[in-house]
């Protein structure tokens, strides 16, 4: 296994087989689809996650990770995570909204270096052979994951407020087009995007089956958008999960890529004369 383990640390995303050869040797399996289909449908020796477990209560913030490492370190360890064991994560990219993307940038920002989530997602995963169970899984054993937080791939808002007009600084809004011209549909507190963004919803980088695109194809979507591998990009979402799974995947290919966790529940709620939004369509598509 550590051949396998050695190119980890720089592959955020692997494929169905190696996901399977992974789960063979000994690494964590975490279900973060919609509660109903995990219960349909559970996978074998899976543990179920929500990402909202690990984020704060109040609705502004809710986008934001828990503060305290000592909570963190609990839910981790209680879900079986352990600090030199690969984990797993796995989703419904077709149906979902990035949540293992969400999941595998919360642990590589908590100091997991072997977080990955799996290309395809479920179906994927079953169509390599991984086994459906008739029954929930027993608990997992507690891990001994602890804590080490990192900045390379999260900004807060303020960092993110001090840096808007860089000129090597790419903003990218994850969102559909709609909340990027200004709808509203989920409790942001005011519409519009942040200036200077550009759109790339994040669902433009993966196929109709939820399958990634080649590294090629997302680099020149990146470029299209005047986006190259040498500038520092910060994306955001409603509530940092589609924008953390865009980073997970720009990571992946090589950009510098960070998650604005906050992002629009955050952002829309602070004073609109310090933290201003646009209308305008410009850079949208």
């Amino acid at each position: 296994m550590s051949n396998l383990l050695c190119n980890l640390a720089n592959n955020w995303i692997v494929n169905a087989d190696l996901a399977k050869q992974l789960l063979e040797q000994g690494a964590t399996l975490l279900d973060v689809r919609e509660p109903i289909l995990k219960w349909f449908s559970p996978l074998q020796k899976a543990v179920a996650v929500n990402w909202q477990e690990f984020s704060q209560s109040h609705f502004a913030d809710k986008g934001k990770l828990l503060e305290n490492n000592t909570v963190l370190t609990q839910k981790l360890q209680a879900m079986g995570i352990c600090q030199d064991q690969p984990v797993i994560v796995v989703a419904d990219p077709v149906k979902g909204w990035g949540e293992d993307g969400r999941i595998v940038w919360m642990l590589r920002t908590l100091g997991h270096e072997k977080a990955v989530f799996v290309d395809g997602g479920y179906r994927a995963l079953i169509k390599a052979g991984i086994n459906r169970v008739k029954a929930a899984n027993n608990p997992p054993k507690t891990g001994d994951f602890v804590i080490s937080r990192r900045s390379n791939w999260e900004i807060q808002r303020d960092e993110f407020k001090a840096i808007l007009g860089d000129d090597n600084l790419a903003v990218i809004d994850a969102r559909e087009p709609r909340e990027y011209a200004g709808k509203t549909p989920y409790g942001e507190k005011r519409g519009g995007h942040i200036p200077g963004a550009v759109h790339l919803y994040y669902k433009q980088l993966m196929d109709k089956q939820g399958k990634l695109l080649d590294r090629g194809e997302i680099v020149a979507i990146l470029q299209q958008k005047g986006v190259s591998q040498s500038t520092q990009i910060v994306s955001y979402c409603s509530g940092g999960i589609r924008s953390a799974w865009l980073t997970c995947v720009l990571t992946n290919v090589g950009f510098n890529a960070k998650n604005y966790a906050g992002s629009m529940w955050e952002w829309s709620a602070s004073p609109a004369d310090s933290y201003p939004l646009s209308i305008s369509l410009s850079g949208a598509g």
